[in-house]
């Protein structure tokens, strides 16, 4: 009895210690849940919306702008407030630093670019910038063209396509073949498969039990790691001196006295980069084709764009131009507004490097800070009729990074190296499509968000050539 009493009390004053979390000063409101489970379990639960995620609204409702919570054993500052945010975003390096919960550490790998900060992240960053920087993507237009004609033509003669899966593979194969010169139709091994397979559990709940999503992630991680440091030593043995593509550069680096760069460090960011250069740009190009569907009007304004860039060149069958690129400028607003809605980013995190105070709150050194995107992006009191699809509210506004209102790409020095290279794919193939076809909508297109976005019945569409006279 004795004993079951004492247990009793160590239980009690551990769930009070978890529950109330000792600051030195007063914390955010809100609810750290169940030890050590926390609220990961409502946040995880699936919805079908495209406003503010409801656990993340309910609790702005209750508490504020700015609450905590504990998600995946770790406590939480959740910020929808646009002061906070760009109080993190600036203060990136010097009171803030890039954090991801230990399981994303886990899938993306130890030492991706994500994980690492300073020098080493700027080395990186720069790496990169290489590949997918304004000059390389100049010389890149016309092979992204071809591609998307080529696609597009391919899928006219089908009864229906499947949007998503069928852009993900468009645009898998086009990014590595300029990462490391792959070639599906030449290779023994299906290097994407393992991707889906990884993307099947990437924004799911952590049990990593044979059967479950978190656990054939990780299993599609150790394939498709496997295939690259295969593919590594294989161009190690056999070097392709007059090939330009990244894994070239990736050796000549890895080669160099004195180099800082690893052999895990280079695999890990060709995952991340093959990973993150195709599934958020197919979610947003199915999600702006389903916008499209539903919205006539914008479809109509879209299509004079790009029709009006044909009648104006010498040569009709001529290539696109990045004059012609750069001047797409309500395609540019309907990218905008594609991807404030879609928030495919439910959340972004940082972790405190020490003690903070802001609006008379206390963030304690060590937690975890997650910046919510959709809550910014559905501000009411920004963008009227949130809910609508309007890419006119963009008309007069140049924005070529991040604000305190719009952070679909990220911010601060963080802000994703990859924006251009997904908006040149957006634009490019949207110009294609509008200009040479029409489509119906055959079925799916509903979404759901676990938190990250998904269609889970897909979007079936039938493609048809329009004539001259459309």
């Amino acid at each position: 009895m004795c004993i079951g009493t004492l247990l009793l009390i160590c239980i009690t004053h551990w769930v009070n210690k978890w529950r109330n979390p000792r600051c030195n000063g007063k914390l955010p409101p809100g609810s750290m849940g169940f030890p050590l489970v926390g609220e990961t379990l409502q946040f995880f639960t699936p919805n079908t919306t495209f406003d503010i995620p409801p656990f993340v609204k309910e609790r702005l409702k209750r508490y504020g702008p700015i609450f905590k919570t504990s998600l995946v054993g770790r406590p939480v500052i959740v910020s929808t407030d646009p002061d906070l945010n760009h109080f993190i975003f600036l203060q990136e390096g010097q009171l803030f630093q890039s954090w991801y919960p230990d399981t994303f550490t886990e899938i993306f790998g130890r030492q991706n670019v994500g994980s690492l900060h300073g020098f080493m992240y700027k080395y990186l960053k720069n790496m990169v910038l290489n590949l997918f920087g304004p000059e390389s993507l100049k010389k890149m237009l016309p092979e992204v063209e071809n591609t998307a004609c080529r696609r597009l033509q391919s899928w006219s003669s089908q009864e229906t396509i499947e949007l998503k899966e069928a852009t993900a593979s468009m645009i898998f194969d086009l990014t590595a073949k300029k990462l490391i010169s792959y070639d599906q139709d030449n290779s023994p091994e299906n290097l994407r498969e393992n991707f889906v397979a990884f993307i099947q559990g990437l924004i799911s709940f952590p049990l990593n039990i044979p059967g479950t999503a978190y656990h054939k992630c990780l299993q599609g991680r150790k394939n498709a790691m496997k295939m690259l440091k295969d593919l590594l030593n294989e161009r190690r043995s056999m070097p392709r001196k007059h090939q330009s593509d990244f894994f070239n550069f990736v050796l000549e680096e890895l080669q160099k006295e004195g180099t800082i760069l690893t052999e895990a460090i280079a695999l890990d960011l060709m995952f991340v980069l093959l990973f993150a250069s195709f599934e958020t740009t197919s979610l947003a190009l199915t999600l702006a084709v389903k916008f499209l569907s539903d919205n006539p009007s914008v479809l109509n304004t879209l299509t004079d764009e790009h029709e009006a860039i044909l009648r104006n060149r010498e040569n009709t069958d001529s290539g696109l131009t990045w004059k012609e690129y750069k001047s797409m400028r309500y395609t540019f607003q309907f990218i905008n507004e594609t991807v404030r809605l879609a928030n495919i980013v439910p959340g972004i995190f940082r972790k405190t490097l020490r003690e903070i105070q802001f609006k008379g709150y206390t963030i304690p050194a060590g937690w975890a800070v997650m910046v919510c995107p959709p809550a910014v992006h559905l501000n009411p009191a920004k963008y009227q009729n949130p809910l609508t699809f309007n890419p006119s509210r963009w008309e007069g506004t140049e924005i070529n990074g991040a604000s305190k209102n719009f952070m679909a790409f990220g911010g601060g020095m963080r802000f994703c190296i990859g924006t251009d290279f997904t908006k040149v794919q957006m634009a490019v193939f949207l110009h294609c499509l509008v200009t040479k076809y029409r489509w119906e909508a055959i079925k799916g297109g509903n979404v759901l968000r676990t938190p990250g976005l998904q269609f889970p019945d897909g979007f079936h569409i039938q493609l048809l050539e329009k004539t001259r006279m459309e």
